[in-house]
């Protein structure tokens, strides 16, 4: 057994890779995340056009690609470049006062709503519901109860706890159910 790093596989297979000054390939990335300038829309989809180039060099590589996807690195480059600007205008507006506000939001802000949520859906769910709703105490909360709908006992679980294999707790209440994606959560009740 033995491995081969990236830097070997890139060194053996496209000879010299191009240097870049620290921190600069991370901006790029990023810009290049806002701006999708190599999504297959622009530079074509890479995993099949290298399924369809018979070649096995690099430099054959590079000339069948521009060839066949003429505009793609210069409309790409011009997407992501656009984005560097637009990311550098950004990070002249920030200074200590800003960093710390975001710092506060991410640390005090987001992780206490991102905890909490279920008392966003003990409010929804009362509220399809038409009635009423309280969080459960520390206590309540030991024996698997999360909260009170119309009266009634409830646990809010995620999705996945559906799947798990010999729970430890047997709750005999509603459950209802939430799958967070990236920017909502996704519930499931009856």
């Amino acid at each position: 057994m033995f491995t081969i790093s990236n830097v070997e596989i890139l060194s053996d297979v496209v000879g010299e890779e191009p240097e870049f000054p620290k921190y600069t390939t991370q901006l790029m990335n990023l810009a290049n995340q806002n701006a999708q300038g190599t999504r297959p829309r622009v530079v074509g989809q890479m995993s099949e056009l290298i399924k369809e180039f018979a070649g096995t060099r690099f430099e054959d590589w590079r000339t069948w690609y521009q060839i066949r996807m003429p505009q793609g690195i210069e409309s790409a480059s011009d997407r992501v470049y656009g984005m560097v600007l637009s990311l550098k205008e950004a990070i002249a507006q920030i200074d200590r006062a800003m960093v710390r506000e975001w710092v506060e939001d991410l640390v005090l802000i987001k992780t206490f709503a991102g905890l909490r949520f279920q008392q966003s859906i003990l409010k929804r769910v009362a509220m399809l519901r038409k009635t009423d709703y309280q969080t459960a105490s520390a206590q309540e909360e030991s024996q698997g109860i999360d909260g009170y709908v119309g009266g009634k006992a409830v646990s809010i679980k995620p999705v996945t706890y559906k799947t798990k294999p010999m729970l430890p707790e047997d709750i005999e209440i509603e459950m209802i159910y939430y799958e967070k994606e990236k920017s909502y959560i996704r519930v499931y009740a009856e």
